[in-house]
């Protein structure tokens, strides 16, 4: 079968390799002309890790992954400990280790598996158009070509999405600015083996460490949508926003190099939909559950999704709607949790409520660690890898 996914993102390349494994000749089409993604670094849970062991990519993914051995919340103003615990809990409950990833390593490593012969940059997405059992996509170039099956796997603002819908769908702002980067590994910022958010006056504060001596960083500041911002402020908003804070952020800010790592997005989100088929076309990622990164979950929703579309075409014998059917089934119940988990999360962090946010403050106080990885493993218990379920 002759497959043509939009999107060469995590999903995209993931749910190409999948296919791949089962026989079908699989193109990836992208409008980027190089490896150039949104997005610094990205949480990998024990849930996306284990699609991509699936994939034959454990070895590689583990040299890619930073090693987390701990979890701590500080004060952000002070830079005191609030809590700080184990996270082997998740691995020892899971069966696998989490990671996280700087998002162009394993973009990387998904592209290359897939093979530089089968995916085709540059190439902008501008229509589809079906008959009985074909689907023909045409570009920007003028360039077209046909599939028995399309994946749009074409992000946040999909066009494949307004396809399947019929509609252009709304997003909604989430209510803040994340700032991400990455920066050398530094103990004046945080330990290296630990994932560190400093937390304060609604906004956060977090590093994890990646591969290569690294950590990734993210900044949160709620602020209302469209406010101005000029790459050659470069830190100035970190400054202003963040001034005063503990000693450990502002190491982290003097660390930030605008000029090679720090990038700069609005939070959104889609609502949840349960229509991610139309014919031989489905939806896959972001342009199916686009999501905010609270919970740390969106990339491994995609995962799950090539995961689920890889067992259900290696199963299913009846034609290729009748296994998009099934796949839309399958997983549209569980990705639509998990976006509005994301939501709660990150209404409850951000000060949208003040009241709530210092509950949430006063109870980190007293963790031990318990409830913190609860959540953690929470997310992760309904996915479609939790194979032999969790042990305690």
């Amino acid at each position: 079968m002759r497959i043509v996914i939009i999107g060469a993102g995590i999903g995209g390349t993931s749910a190409a390799i999948a296919l791949q494994r089962l026989g079908h000749d699989v193109h990836v089409y992208d409008q980027i002309r190089e490896n150039r993604p949104v997005g610094a670094a990205l949480s990998l849970w024990p849930n996306g890790v284990k699609v991509l062991n699936w994939l034959g990519l454990a070895d590689q993914v583990e040299r890619l992954g930073g090693r987390m051995e701990q979890m701590e919340y500080a004060d952000g103003l002070t830079g005191d400990t609030m809590c700080r615990f184990s996270l082997d809990p998740v691995t020892t409950q899971t069966g696998q280790r989490p990671y996280p990833v700087a998002r162009a390593d394993l973009q990387g490593l998904l592209m290359d598996t897939v093979g530089a012969d089968r995916i085709h940059l540059g190439m902008k997405m501008t229509g589809l158009a079906e008959s009985d059992d074909t689907v023909t996509v045409t570009f920007a170039n003028g360039e077209s070509t046909t599939a028995d099956l399309v994946i749009g796997a074409d992000g946040a603002r999909s066009a494949t999405r307004d396809y399947v819908l019929g509609t252009v769908t709304e997003r909604s702002y989430s209510g803040y600015t994340n700032y991400n980067g990455l920066v050398p590994i530094d103990t004046r910022i945080a330990p290296a083996d630990q994932w560190t958010t400093y937390v304060g006056e609604g906004k956060r504060v977090s590093v994890m460490p990646v591969s290569d001596g690294r950590f990734y960083f993210f900044f949160d500041v709620p602020q209302p949508s469209g406010v101005p911002y000029d790459r050659a402020d470069g830190v100035t908003p970190l400054r202003e926003a963040f001034a005063g804070w503990a000693p450990g952020v502002e190491a982290l800010i003097d660390a930030i190099d605008p000029e090679t790592s720090l990038n700069r997005v609005e939070i959104w989100d889609v609502d949840p939909f349960h229509t991610w088929t139309r014919g031989r076309v489905m939806l896959l990622g972001d342009s199916a559950h686009n999501t905010a990164p609270d919970i740390g979950q969106g990339a491994c929703s995609a995962l799950e999704d090539s995961f689920v579309l890889g067992l259900i075409f290696a199963t299913t014998t009846l034609g290729v709607p009748d296994a998009l059917r099934r796949y839309e089934a399958a997983r549209t119940q569980r990705a639509a949790d998990l976006v509005l988990r994301a939501r709660k999360r990150a209404a409850e962090t951000h000060g949208f409520d003040p009241e709530v946010t210092q509950a949430w403050y006063d109870g980190l106080r007293a963790e031990t660690g318990e409830n913190v990885i609860r959540g953690i493993v929470g997310n992760i218990v309904d996915s479609p890898v939790t194979i032999g379920g969790l042990l305690v």
